[in-house]
């Protein structure tokens, strides 16, 4: 069935007291001017898949290959710390590029940030394929390393805002939790796409030459990736719910909003940490059941790499799956029941996970990340409409990107990091289990304190702003 054709139907509450929102969108559409969801979803994936693709390629990277070409010479242990660092790096500057890409998005309209933020972080990948590395260029290699990574970062951090509020805001069915699923299915297929390019490197290329010039392959795709979201983007119209809310305010005469961080640490102060305290724990989760097999099963259990790789390829494949469903499952029991769930499921599984590695049985380490991924959908499906959902159309870019990406810096950003230092403090897989639990926690409280906001519209979600302006 298609996109197009999963949108008709009966209307739910939600759809019906949007469709003055979208009465104008149907309108351009049917005259070809308009967005259908097809093409919105297939506009906000291709960009996303992007976005997750290039840090899930430069994850791998940072494990398998950058601690010896461009940090050599040092204690190996040492070598992964200051590559996971990098790594580090672009989570760390994530908020800037939100705050930055939120602002225009706020003041003139999601596509044309969609289109510059792709650019952006596209680009900025594919170079990291061209890098010399410190043999060739010493000191400079490390530091233009990190520089492609800050400029990553940035990209990055406007990017995931701007395609969850285009599919959120374009929907006209009320399954918004759904639509905006498909946007968070972009992260296990970057996944795939990375870790099965890695995979597939590492299986048919001998160490030589995949260490001299195999590992520049999956960043130099980064410009094909590049070309077919371009493509998509550049034929999207503006969202209309954006859109609607601009022509509201210019017949009310209303002043706008002139700094939208400002108004949000003024106004949503509550609904930006609830953004953040229920995204930390799921970011942490998909670090540690994607990604902690490649440290922790390769460096500590002495695991094949080719074994942990393709237990990260296949989790993603898992993961892809079970997103859709839970994203459809919350728009019919809402967010925070699904949500909580997924969380409590993580917190139990977290030990049965660092179990699994353990056993160091291969059929066990296959499936282990699977297992946790699928629990991570859960907890990670609805995130793309209960963030937007917290904040007004006015600032809601702002909102939505800042607060999804300080959690970021808080979750997936040091949790590599973390995760290394309490295995070398403990010499147990179980201590990150623990770290994992805690922040699961703090995610249910988030998430149980928050409004269900399922079924409101786009155009009323965060109506109780202030009349008061910055």
């Amino acid at each position: 069935m298609s996109i197009n054709s999963q949108t008709q139907g009966k209307q739910t509450p939600g759809s019906a007291s949007a469709s003055s929102a979208s009465a104008s969108s149907a309108s351009a559409t049917k005259k070809g001017g308009g967005n259908s969801m097809k093409r919105v979803v297939a506009a906000s994936f291709v960009g996303t898949t992007l976005e997750y693709y290039d840090f899930f390629a430069y994850s791998t990277a940072a494990s398998i290959v950058f601690p010896v070409l461009f940090f050599p010479g040092s204690d190996p242990a040492i070598g992964l710390i200051l590559a996971l660092s990098t790594y580090a790096v672009g989570y760390v500057v994530r908020p800037l590029g939100a705050a930055v890409f939120g602002h225009f998005g706020d003041k003139i309209g999601r596509k044309n940030v969609l289109v510059t933020t792709l650019l952006l972080m596209g680009l900025a990948s594919a170079a990291v394929g061209l890098l010399p590395t410190y043999e060739n260029i010493g000191i400079w290699a490390p530091i233009l390393l990190v520089s492609l990574r800050f400029l990553q970062g940035i990209g990055i951090g406007g990017e995931w805002g701007g395609a969850a509020l285009m599919v959120t805001e374009s929907d006209k069915s009320g399954r918004r939790g759904f639509f905006g699923s498909l946007v968070q299915s972009a992260a296990p297929t970057g996944l795939l796409l990375a870790t099965g390019i890695f995979t597939l490197l590492t299986a048919t290329l001998a160490k030589d030459a995949f260490m001299a010039w195999g590992w520049r392959i999956p960043f130099l795709i980064s410009f094909l990736l590049v070309a077919i979201g371009l493509y998509i983007r550049m034929k999207l119209a503006e969202s209309p719910v954006f859109e609607e809310a601009e022509k509201k305010a210019e017949a009310k005469k209303q002043e706008e909003v002139k700094a939208p961080l400002l108004y949000v640490f003024a106004h949503y102060k509550k609904a930006l940490a609830l953004a953040v305290g229920a995204r930390i724990g799921s970011d942490i989760a998909f670090y540690i059941f994607a990604l902690f097999v490649l440290v922790y099963g390769t460096e500590h259990l002495g695991l094949p790499k080719s074994l942990a790789l393709a237990a990260s390829t296949i989790s993603a494949v898992a993961q892809m799956i079970a997103i859709p469903l839970f994203g459809a499952l919350c728009d019919k029991l809402g967010r925070r029941p699904v949500m909580i769930g997924g969380a409590i499921a993580g917190i139990i599984y977290s030990f049965v996970f660092i179990a699994m590695l353990n056993s160091k049985e291969p059929f066990l380490v296959l499936i282990a990340p699977a297992i946790g991924l699928v629990i991570v959908a859960a907890m990670y499906a609805p995130v793309a409409s209960f963030i937007p959902e917290l904040f007004p159309t006015k600032v809601r870019y702002t909102g939505a990107a800042v607060g999804f990406q300080l959690a970021g810096v808080f979750g997936g950003g040091f949790a590599p990091l973390i995760a290394i230092q309490l295995i070398a403090l403990t010499t147990s897989g179980f201590s990150v289990a623990g770290y994992l639990s805690a922040t699961l926690l703090l995610m249910v409280y988030c998430v149980f304190i928050a409004k269900e906001t399922s079924k409101i519209a786009m155009t009323e979600a965060g109506a109780k702003a202030p009349a008061a302006t910055r």
